[in-house]
């Protein structure tokens, strides 16, 4: 009986861990204040800026957090200090990561393999 029982709580928790397996997603960085449209003439008095100058800016001055969009939808980044994200800010990437609800732990990011022609 003690076997039995130890065998259930076993496979309960290598399901657990099976459901939080990293994934990969090809997406943007983006801020939270932006999401998928950066609007940088509207947001920063006037001046045009690039997507990733827009992420770092929001992040830096106005509190946003990291955010990242695949497929239309935002998805929260719950480590907001991985190293990586201020690096690739504004850039289209890979990234990989668990995710719970709408929001991405990242583990790692990467630029895409360049397509070829």
């Amino acid at each position: 009986m003690n076997y039995l029982c130890i065998a259930v709580i076993a496979s309960m928790f290598g399901a657990t861990f099976a459901s939080a397996a990293d994934q990969t997603w090809t997406g943007k960085l983006s801020d939270s204040m932006c999401g998928a449209k950066h609007n940088t003439a509207a947001e920063h008095g006037g001046k045009k800026m690039s997507d990733r100058d827009c992420t770092l800016a929001c992040v830096k001055d106005h509190k946003a957090k990291y955010v990242f969009v695949s497929g239309g939808k935002v998805y929260n980044v719950g480590n907001q200090d991985f190293g990586d994200l201020q690096k690739h800010a504004g850039h289209t990437v890979k990234l990989t990561g668990g995710m719970s609800g709408d929001t991405i732990t990242v583990s790692k990011i990467g630029m895409p393999a360049k397509k070829k022609i």
